[in-house]
């Protein structure tokens, strides 16, 4: 048994069961892919695979039971090696954060540049998407760090620590009718609206205080990135429903911005690690750069709690208060 016969057998799982894939991922050959599966099967004397001729299809129930271990044998080798290097090669290394475009843009800059002041030897590489692409990035082994809003709370194997709240504002034009009396449900459901994609920045609070008012909102634009909410804002399509952090009175001098706290409920920001993975020095020195209550003792609490099956991103926080 080795490492490639194993990373072969998950890196099929991960690519759909798509070889060809398989073998760009780990920089070989098919046939070689083919060969060091079928070598894992005889030695653990089961099939892991459900083949249709040579074509595979899916995991057979073995193969579904044993694919947890190698994930976790993969894993534990991963953390083998940035145990070694964090006093190999301490203070240097590669720090990858995953992060919606929000964070990345609005969140992360100040983050970034005080860990870099700091941490000059680590490089840095930042990859934005969806809540959803950050976790598979996350459980895949892609990203040591992933921020987002929404969803990071919702898979197990992740341990998603909050971070920070944050709130909506409503951004118009200026000299828009809105801008006159008090900003209510009511008034806004009878502008078009152009807010955030589902599953984005808070979209589900927007969507949740509508529904409870009993009101239908003319969404006529949605979109991943406030930039483009702006923008679509600024040129008369609709009324624009954004992150407060995303407005900036100097650079959006062409809109109005009206605090929209009393309308949404707050949101929280949280900041995700996969629960096995080893975390290097510059990790925790990291997290506790962009929110500075996530002290490494802190983060260490959460994740042990995790390991009990309790609770533990949701009270990370309040452990933070009060060391």
């Amino acid at each position: 048994m080795n490492f490639q016969q194993l990373r072969s057998v998950r890196e099929a799982q991960r690519r759909g069961f798509n070889l060809t894939e398989v073998a760009q991922a780990l920089h070989t050959s098919q046939p070689g892919v083919s060969r060091q599966i079928r070598e894992l099967e005889e030695e653990l004397g089961i099939e892991l695979f459900v083949r249709v001729g040579k074509r595979l299809t899916g995991l057979t129930e073995p193969g579904e039971h044993v694919l947890p271990v190698i994930e976790r044998l993969l894993q534990e080798a991963e953390n083998l090696k940035r145990a070694a290097d964090d006093f190999a090669q301490a203070g240097s290394g590669r720090l990858r954060i995953a992060a919606t475009h929000s964070q990345a843009r609005y969140a992360l800059p100040p983050a970034v540049r005080d860990f870099r002041a700091h941490h000059p030897d680590v490089s840095l590489h930042l990859q934005q998407g969806s809540p959803q692409q950050i976790a598979r990035l996350l459980l895949d082994g892609e990203a040591d760090v992933g921020i987002a809003t929404e969803a990071l709370a919702e898979y197990p194997e992740l341990i998603a620590l909050p971070c920070y709240r944050w709130t909506h504002s409503v951004v118009v034009p200026p000299g828009h009718p809105l801008l006159e009396g008090p900003l209510t449900l009511a008034r806004l459901a009878q502008f078009p609206i152009i807010t955030y994609e589902p599953g984005y920045t808070g979209r589900s609070h927007i969507d949740a205080a509508f529904a409870t008012a009993q009101l239908q909102p003319h969404i006529v634009l949605s979109a991943m990135d406030a930039d483009v909410i702006k923008t679509y804002v600024e040129l008369g399509l609709g009324v624009g429903i954004v992150a407060a952090i995303a407005f900036d009175e100097d650079r959006d001098r062409h809109l109005r911005a009206m605090d929209a706290r009393h309308l949404f409920e707050d949101n929280m920001t949280r900041l995700a690690v996969r629960r096995s993975a080893y975390l290097r020095d510059y990790v925790y020195a990291f997290i506790q750069t962009f929110a500075s209550p996530l002290r490494r003792e802190v983060v260490d609490a959460a994740r042990h709690e995790a390991t009990q099956d309790s609770p533990a991103a949701d009270t990370a926080l309040a452990w933070a208060q009060a060391a």
